[in-house]
């Protein structure tokens, strides 16, 4: 999402280091108004087309406890927040932007909440985190906020029948001897750590996987109550849902799991969040996404098309869940085809200056932890993107990345805790050229003297430019940082003809959670492995560059697969044939 990421100071082991962070979006209609509440912002955004944002500050509420729930009770907008330490309160308002929020005071410790206020006029309240304890649910006295009978256990980790819950990046768990490796180095860094953090941390590390970031949602009489699993700085973090007849259960797993699920593309990750009817009668689905290169909690935000088909699975469409998509304002079709492909994909890039292992080339590799930096901070560092022949190009996206910074505390203040949010307004400036030949430039966007901080900024052209290279000129960033830009990324038409339908499928099943499928190499910029259930609920998607294999590891044990690997290049996407695996 095209939004201002606050920098947090965080003390870790000794050393102060400095990164972007909004992680667990709520996202909620409030009086026609779109608000979105993520963590460590120390502030909200509105707006009212899920496009355009507008910041503002959070007082009178903890903004340092993570996974803001915020929901919609009457007149009200209530929120509540996340600590293990102390009884968490609750706070409403009827207008979070002019007016206070009132206390009202809670009962009990909680960690990733989830108000749900039912049609017939009851309150609902779940939450847990943990990768020992489930997700637990209980309904509330609207009135005081207070259980009225005791919390009931509703799900559980399952992660040696259900193989989207296994950790690590691609699901590949750690060994004894790795996890050994993590706690000894753990150990060296804080020696006067007590037995039982240490089993803590221990644990914290193994291949349990997380069960947390509960969100609960009704369709059609059914209760659909999201969690977030495995683990958040993983690519393959994502949202699965199970499914009741009652608010508290029992709940049984939806076929479509996990229904949010990105591992793939330039910034992978889409777990932990909230699902949303927009003015329109569109569903969306906001979560969290991964960099995890400074801290990692160094996380980003993604919203993305959601929907209940005609069976009632809920699904989410991230096939090209990080390329430019248009949101009109009247009922969409969440299954849309991006109107621009991807231009810039291991296209030549020249710079001003580089560190040696940042050149160039790492901003059009479509990789969110790696990235170009320039040699110093001097204003005007460039780079330039040689798209090798003249475009259409209609979108480009610049990614600024942070390269492991270390900065001093803002004059006057303290940590809170282990950290401080930085809520000063910084700025990025920079200034977006095009030419046709590479002599001529003119400029496409220029924002030298912004006000603005927007990391990940996208610049709309929506009547197209015909360009071959697209430079960026960097004058400002904060802390007067080096230029950093993982990612300089141009989105258009290209020339030529449609890709070739992938040929030489051939999947293989390796476990009960496992499946490899390969296909033959050909002339692509890309593919995307599409699977599901069902041949005409192929719901799930992994994008993949330079690749003509994969192993989906997030299986359901017992349940059918079918598999259909799509190509894309500069034209356009063909669609392949639809094969069934398991």
């Amino acid at each position: 999402m095209n939004i201002e990421y606050k920098y947090q100071f965080v003390d870790t082991a000794g050393t102060l280091v400095a990164f972007r962070e909004a992680a667990d979006p709520t996202l909620v209609i409030f009086h026609g108004q779109y608000y979105l509440f993520p963590s460590m912002t120390a502030g909200f955004l509105t707006s009212s087309n899920l496009t355009d944002w507008t910041l503002h500050p959070l007082k009178g509420v903890p903004v340092y406890d993570y996974a803001p729930d915020v929901r919609v009770i009457g007149e009200y907008l209530y929120f509540s927040a996340s600590n293990k330490s102390r009884s968490c309160s609750f706070y409403r308002t009827k207008d979070p932007i002019n007016s206070s929020f009132e206390e009202i005071q809670g009962m009990f410790p909680f960690w990733d909440p989830n108000l749900f206020l039912d049609v017939d006029g009851r309150v609902y309240f779940y939450w847990g985190c943990s990768n020992q304890t489930p997700i637990y649910g209980v309904e509330l006295n609207p009135e005081t906020m207070i259980p009225i009978e005791q919390p009931i256990a509703l799900i559980y980790g399952n992660s040696d029948r259900i193989g989207y819950e296994r950790k690590g990046e691609d699901h590949n768990l750690r060994s004894p001897e790795q996890i050994d490796a993590i706690v000894q180095k753990f150990t060296s860094i804080n020696p006067g750590a007590s037995e039982e953090i240490i089993k803590k941390f221990k644990g914290s590390v193994g291949n349990d996987p997380y069960i947390e970031g509960a969100w609960m949602e009704r369709h059609n009489g059914k209760y659909y109550l999201q969690y977030a699993s495995p683990g958040t700085e993983h690519n393959i973090y994502s949202d699965g849902v199970y499914i009741s007849d009652n608010p508290l259960g029992p709940f049984t797993l939806a076929n479509n799991n996990p229904f949010s699920y990105k591992p793939g593309g330039f910034i992978p990750g889409a777990g932990h969040g909230s699902t949303m009817n927009d003015n329109h009668g569109n569903l969306w689905h906001a979560s969290s996404m991964r960099i995890s290169m400074s801290h990692i909690f160094e996380r980003r935000l993604g919203l993305w098309p959601a929907g209940f088909d005609q069976d009632g699975e809920l699904f989410c469409n991230q096939r090209y869940g990080d390329w430019p998509y248009s949101i009109v304002q009247s009922l969409m079709n969440p299954w849309s085809n991006p109107q621009w492909m991807l231009l810039s994909y291991g296209k030549p890039a020249r710079a001003s200056s580089s560190e040696k292992g940042k050149e160039a080339s790492k901003a059009t590799n479509e990789n969110v932890q790696t990235w170009w930096k320039a040699h110093s901070n001097t204003p005007g560092e460039w780079l330039e993107v040689d798209l090798g022949y003249e475009c259409s190009v209609y979108a480009v996206q610049i990614n600024f990345a942070d390269d492991q910074m270390h900065a001093d505390l803002p004059s006057g203040t303290l940590l809170q805790g282990d950290r401080l949010i930085d809520e000063r307004q910084h700025v990025t400036r920079w200034l977006l050229e095009g030419s046709v030949d590479g002599c001529e430039y003119f400029v496409i966007k220029d924002k030298t003297t912004v006000n603005t901080d927007l990391p990940h900024d996208l610049i709309v052209q929506e009547e197209g430019t015909t360009a071959r290279f697209i430079k960026c000129t960097v004058m400002e960033l904060p802390f007067n940082q080096p230029a950093c830009i993982s990612g300089l990324r141009v989105f258009g038409i290209g020339k030529g003809v449609l890709p070739k339908q992938a040929s030489g499928i051939k999947t293989h099943l390796l476990g009960k959670l496992d499946l490899s499928v390969k296909w033959n190499r050909d002339e692509t910029v890309g593919n995307n492995v599409l699977w599901g259930f069902a041949p005409d609920k192929l719901y799930h998607s992994h994008m993949l560059f330079d690749c003509n294999q994969v192993t989906i590891k997030a299986l359901i044990e017992g349940q059918p697969v079918y598999v259909r690997v799509d190509t894309f290049n500069e034209k356009g996407i063909t669609e392949g044939e639809v094969y069934k695996a398991v």
